[in-house]
């Protein structure tokens, strides 16, 4: 607490009123001094009397709190303050900053942290928001430790010293500091299946003039695509094409440069989600029944599905010996679809579809062929499949996955599902509860022995209703009921028939979402999330790698639907890759901002022109360390070699004040008539 003692006036006229009667006074004074009048010196001080006490001075006294000059403390903790060993001189600087700050009297230091986001590392927005809190008027400096990777520092000089003090940077990291970066400057983000596409990549090295050719490594899903040789600066093509629908995932990968200051920009991962173009689905409906309609009105509601329906409306029973090609208004194109075009299907449908002559057994010889190079057939089977003119007594006995025992059951039953069924994508989360799912009963179901195929639905006296099984390189699915169709109408509360259908069909097209054994890891919180699905109810190990190459295992135990999940922490910033020895998951948990990874070098660059424009200075902690503080007056230089400046500002708080009139009216009254009294007497001696 100090005390100011300050002279004042409080005049009782206005200063205009009391410069003119000062003005009236002086003209007959000053002519009398000039003539050396007798009283002129004593009018003169009448008149000055009259003048001070019309201007009414004054003493007051304060009693003033001295206010701290503010101190904005900023610290970078955005991501590209990871790399190195730039965290640690971060706290040493921090630390000895705090010291030197706490020993200087009068200042008040306000920290704030820089953190990084999708646009890179911002220094206004935090700062505003600090001086939005704060009296700007007290402001003495403002000390940024930061790499300088900063990404919103102003140009204008104008907007910087708007900031009302000097700017000084303290960088961390070293100035000759060296990189490379790969570069991806064309990834397509959806491609169609089977078509070919196009990657364009490189790498640049930082500083330009240095390095030399380095090796790029491009792989799919875990798998190698392609290596090539590449110079810093050139641009290459990495032809590929998706053979499947679905995420897929391009790692890319560039050589590691000699004292580079980190790889975390020599990898990448590039998502590509691909798409069909449209789906071919041949449908062939060997028997008119109450659900004929069902996969037609499914498949025709999806607007990627170009379907080819045909369908035999002649029952079994009318047989009177006219030719099959007679009985159509249109011909049926069985060499065109099952011997020409077959292969430019995705999938094909035989619905209570069986031998009647219509389609001859090397055509059918053909369709077992188109599922074991990579084709899907799926039959939904009627009482048909259980006689001697079933498909099974065709050459499709080698792909179908149920032997019919030639027994049909007509009574109602329940659809519930497998053990196997309740982990499988196709029919999991189905019913809330297995055991009671609430479904409306099926009323005949054909017989058949499974074999190896695999069961995910079971009928009446526990055997099998749905069958899957992988045929070469294709994919089977029988369904060993025509009822399915009742779920639809509602038949005691129905069932979940659309669902059930739609997951067999996209699971039969090797839709990725619905493969049974799948690994997958995305960012959680800023952590991993790993996720895998099996069809095996035991624990599997996997091997986790961080971005350093550093290793870890952990164990994922499946629940009772067959889904293991696993959240880890992320200590390292980059490419993350979990394997379970069959296949590979890659994740960034805390990707890098684009305008981050474009420059991870220490530069004092980006912050020089606020620096200069503030008048402060930009100072490399490796070189010179962390500088004095000196408290220095308005106006002066605020930096200097070795030293920053904090501006003092004087600033204070009035707690207490007095008022002392130095002319009260009863003494200026009696000066005034002693004055006049004496004007008077001079007078009267003349």
């Amino acid at each position: 607490m100090t005390a100011s003692v300050a002279l004042a006036f409080e005049p009782h006229l206005p200063w205009p009123l009391l410069a003119a009667l000062a003005v009236l006074a002086a003209a007959p004074i000053g002519y009398g001094l000039f003539r050396r009048a007798r009283g002129s010196l004593l009018r003169l001080s009448l008149a000055g009397l009259l003048l001070l006490a019309l201007a009414n001075p004054v003493l007051r006294r304060e009693e003033r709190a001295p206010l701290d000059d503010v101190v904005v403390l900023a610290l970078d903790r955005s991501p590209s303050m990871r790399l190195a060993d730039r965290t640690a001189r971060l706290e040493e600087a921090a630390a000895a900053l705090r010291a030197r700050l706490a020993a200087l009297s009068g200042v008040d230091v306000k920290e704030i942290e820089l953190p990084g986001g999708p646009e890179g590392t911002r220094l206004l927005a935090p700062l505003d928001e600090a001086l939005g809190r704060l009296d700007r008027a007290r402001l003495g400096a403002v000390i940024v430790v930061t790499d300088g990777v900063i990404h919103d520092a102003p140009t204008d000089p104008e907007r910087a010293r708007a900031i009302g003090a000097p700017v000084h940077a303290l960088l961390v990291g070293r100035p000759d500091e060296v990189d490379r970066r790969l570069v991806v400057e064309q990834a397509p983000s959806f491609a169609m299946v089977g078509e070919p596409q196009r990657l364009v990549l490189g790498f640049d090295d930082l500083p330009a003039d240095r390095g030399g050719p380095a090796r790029i490594t491009v792989r799919r899903d875990g798998r190698l695509l392609a290596e090539l040789d590449a110079l810093p600066g050139e641009r290459a093509e990495v032809p590929f094409t998706l053979d499947r629908a679905g995420k897929s995932v391009l790692e890319v990968e560039v050589a590691t440069r000699e004292g580079e200051l980190t790889t975390l920009n020599n990898r990448t991962a590039v998502t590509i989600n691909g798409v069909r173009d449209r789906l071919r689905v041949l449908l062939v409906s060997g028997q008119p029944y109450p659900g004929l309609r069902v996969w037609r009105n499914l498949l025709k509601a999806d607007a990627a599905v170009d379907l080819v329906h045909f369908t035999i409306l002649r029952p079994p029973e009318k047989q009177d010996g006219t030719p099959i090609r007679e009985l159509a208004l249109i011909a049926f194109p069985s060499r065109e679809l099952f011997e020409v075009k077959l292969h430019e299907f995705d999938l094909v449908i035989f619905d209570r579809y069986n031998r009647r002559g219509l389609l001859p057994l090397p055509y059918l010889e053909n369709v077992a062929r188109y599922v074991e190079r990579g084709g899907a057939l799926l039959e939904a089977a009627g009482p048909e499949f259980a006689t001697p003119t079933g498909l099974y007594r065709t050459p499709l006995a080698r792909v179908l996955p149920g032997r019919p025992s030639g027994e049909v059951i007509e009574r109602p039953f329940l659809p519930r599902l497998t053990d196997t069924g309740r982990r499988h994508p196709v029919t999991s989360g189905l019913a809330a509860d297995p055991a009671e799912p609430g479904w409306g009963r099926w009323l005949r179901q054909i017989d058949v022995d499974p074999g190896d195929a695999t069961v995910l639905m079971m009928g009446a006296g526990e055997r099998p209703l749905l069958l899957l099984k992988r045929v070469g390189e294709g994919r089977v699915a029988q369904l060993l009921s025509d009822h399915h169709w009742l779920w639809q109408r509602g038949f005691e509360g129905g069932g979940p028939q659309a669902q059930l259908l739609r997951r067999l069909v996209h699971w039969l097209m090797k839709e990725p979402e619905l493969e049974e054994e799948t690994l997958e890891a995305a960012p959680h919180e800023g952590g991993i999330e790993i996720v895998r699905r099996s069809l095996e109810p035991k624990p599997v190990e996997v091997v986790i790698t961080a971005p350093s190459g550093a290793q870890s295992r952990a164990t994922l135990t499946p629940d009772a639907d067959g889904i293991a999940r696993l959240r880890l922490p992320a200590e390292e910033d980059g490419l993350w890759r979990v394997e379970d020895g069959a296949r590979v998951a890659q994740v960034m948990p805390r990707l890098l901002a684009a305008a981050e990874l474009a420059e991870l070098r220490a530069s004092a660059e980006r912050l020089r022109p606020m620096v200069e424009a503030t008048g402060g200075a930009a100072l490399w902690l490796a070189q010179e360390g962390v500088p004095e503080l000196r408290r220095v007056a308005e106006e002066r230089r605020t930096a200097g070699r070795g030293w920053l400046g904090i501006v003092a500002h004087e600033a204070y708080t009035v707690s207490g004040a007095s008022r002392t009139a130095l002319l009260p009216p009863w003494l200026a009254l009696l000066l005034l008539l002693a004055a006049a009294a004496a004007a008077w007497w001079r007078e009267g001696r003349a």
